[in-house]
C-alpha cells in the first residue's frame, strides 16, 4: 500500500515538473521576441558615404533603446551600444511584418563581428554612433534622432 502511494506521488511530481517547465519555456520565448520598427529621421553612413540601400531599426520597447538593427545593402547588423558589440544577423532570423521585423534574440556570440574605435556622442537633436568594423575595415556611422520632449506642452 505504501509503495502505491509513493509511486502515485512520484508520478504527480513528474507531471507537475513537466507542466512547470513547459509554462516557463513559453514565458522565456515570449520575453525574447523583439519587434523592430524603422527609425524615422535616422541616417547611416559608411566611410562618410550613404549606401545605396540602407535602413535603421530599433525595438519598440524603450528599455531596449541601446539596440540598433542596421540594413546595409543585403547585410543586417545589430549594434549593442551599451556593450559596444556588433553582431551579423542572418536574414532568416528576421520575420517581416509589413515594414517592420520580428525576431528572437540576435545577440549570439557566434555572430559577433570584431570592432574598434567606438565613439558614441550626443550632437543635440541626435545621438551619433561611430564604430570601425573589423571585417570591412570601414567606419560605420549611425545617427539616431532623439525623441522630442513633449512635457512642456502638458
Amino acid at each position: 500500500m505504501r509503495e502505491k502511494v509513493i509511486a502515485r506521488s512520484f508520478r504527480w511530481g513528474i507531471l507537475f515538473c513537466c507542466i512547470a517547465q513547459f509554462v516557463c519555456a513559453g514565458e522565456t520565448t515570449a520575453a525574447e521576441q523583439m519587434h523592430w520598427k524603422a527609425v524615422v529621421g535616422a541616417q547611416l553612413k559608411i566611410d562618410d558615404k550613404i549606401p545605396l540601400t540602407w535602413n535603421v531599426y530599433q525595438p519598440d520597447k524603450k528599455k531596449q533603446s541601446n539596440l540598433v538593427l542596421a540594413l546595409l545593402g543585403h547585410r543586417y547588423l545589430m549594434l549593442d551600444i551599451k556593450k559596444k558589440h556588433v553582431y551579423q544577423v542572418m536574414p532568416s532570423d528576421l520575420h517581416a511584418q509589413d515594414k517592420d521585423f520580428d525576431s528572437g534574440d540576435l545577440a549570439t556570440p557566434a555572430q559577433l563581428i570584431p570592432t574598434t574605435n567606438w565613439n558614441d556622442r550626443d550632437v543635440g537633436p541626435a545621438e551619433v554612433v561611430q564604430v570601425t568594423l573589423g571585417d570591412y575595415g570601414r567606419v560605420l556611422e549611425v545617427e539616431l534622432p532623439h525623441m522630442p520632449d513633449m512635457r512642456p506642452f502638458y
